[in-house]
């Protein structure tokens, strides 16, 4: 198994601690390195800054969302990273939200399946510099009837295939990423329930394609705090654990609260959003369970997260990236550091 890190959003005055965490887990042998995207910060300058200032770690957008960006310039994007790079970068995909996507972009949040599959197609048929021409439900290029022609790529990328991930969380969302992506990248992942709430569905979108889940990148992405208080480092993350289960979204459309549910805590889900809509943002965090955010999380000492990596790996993840948690950069790196004594205690290290 190998170790990403994820940087999280560019910003709040934590750029020059993010640079120092990326070349820190470059020269620590880390494998990946992803930035996010909301409507702050845009992925691409990240990673351009970020690979600009390291050696050989990759660089990967989690995510860069599809209704910011036509597919042909995301095409674009990817393969100047990929070339800039050196052959690093990794083009991770995502629909975003109904209130991001239509209260930022302007675009409408439906059918964000099929919208995914035709973005999809006209990425990587952009990238391989075929002459691009596509039709579709959603997309029609060139455009019937007018001056526009099918135009190729005049960017080489580094490779001939750059790696592309989906976020994807529900079942039908995880088929069609295992039918059509390279990797899955996940967010609050539980080893006990992993294989029910992700790589079955991930497993059947692979088989529905006439492939195994050989080469295919697990990517789920866990908050990591290193000490012996487990309790108190899981109160660390009630605020965020409260966010994502009962403020992203809407009530209908909030599909980290059906993960939630999904897992086995659906009263708790429930009342968790119900108290932070209602604008409760403490009795939220106050209602997350203990153990809802010690089985989604890394904590404690460095021997109980090598143990819990083992459950990961057992569970089928492939790459685990870690959001390293601290109030200082001295803390995070601390954190980093531990990430990899784990790795190698867990006997996991490549």
């Amino acid at each position: 198994m190998r170790l990403g890190i994820n940087l999280g959003y560019w910003g709040a005055g934590m750029d020059g601690d993010n640079l120092a965490v990326a070349q820190e887990a470059d020269r620590l042998g880390y494998d990946v390195c992803w930035a996010a995207e909301a409507y702050g910060s845009d992925v691409p300058t990240v990673l351009a800054w970020v690979a600009a200032q390291t050696d050989s770690i990759d660089v990967g957008s989690a995510i860069m969302q599809i209704p910011a960006r036509q597919p042909a310039m995301t095409a674009m994007t990817a393969a100047t990273l990929d070339s800039l790079s050196g052959g690093r970068f990794r083009l991770g995909l995502g629909v975003s939200g109904p209130q991001v996507s239509e209260g930022w972009y302007g675009v409408k949040f439906d059918k964000p399946l099929a919208r995914t599959r035709e973005y999809v197609e006209i990425v990587r048929k952009a990238m391989s510099r075929e002459r691009l021409s596509y039709e579709g439900e959603h997309w029609t290029l060139p455009l019937p009837d007018g001056p526009g022609k099918p135009i190729k790529l005049t960017v080489h990328p580094q490779r001939e295939h750059i790696p592309l991930y989906i976020a994807a969380i529900g079942p039908k969302n995880l088929e069609q990423t295992g039918e059509i992506a390279d990797g899955a990248l996940l967010i609050f992942p539980s080893a006990d329930h992993l294989e029910d709430t992700a790589v079955k569905h991930l497993r059947a979108g692979r088989e529905k394609a006439g492939k195994t889940m050989e080469g295919f990148d697990v990517c789920p992405t866990l908050p990591l705090a290193v000490g012996e208080d487990v309790g108190g480092l899981a109160d660390m993350f009630r605020p965020y654990t409260a966010l994502y289960v009962g403020g992203m979204g809407s009530r209908k459309q909030n599909f980290y609260n059906k993960l939630a549910q999904r897992m086995g805590y659906e009263k708790e889900a429930a009342e968790i959003q119900d108290k932070y809509l209602s604008g409760d943002k403490s009795g939220a965090a106050a209602a997350v369970p203990h153990d809802l955010i010690d089985r989604t999380t890394l904590l404690g000492p460095v021997e109980r997260i090598a143990e819990r990596m083992q459950a990961y790996a057992a569970a089928g993840v492939t790459t685990l990236t870690l959001a390293p948690a601290g109030f200082t950069l001295d803390e995070r790196i601390a954190a980093l550091r531990a990430g990899t004594d784990a790795l190698e205690r867990s006997g996991l290290a490549a």
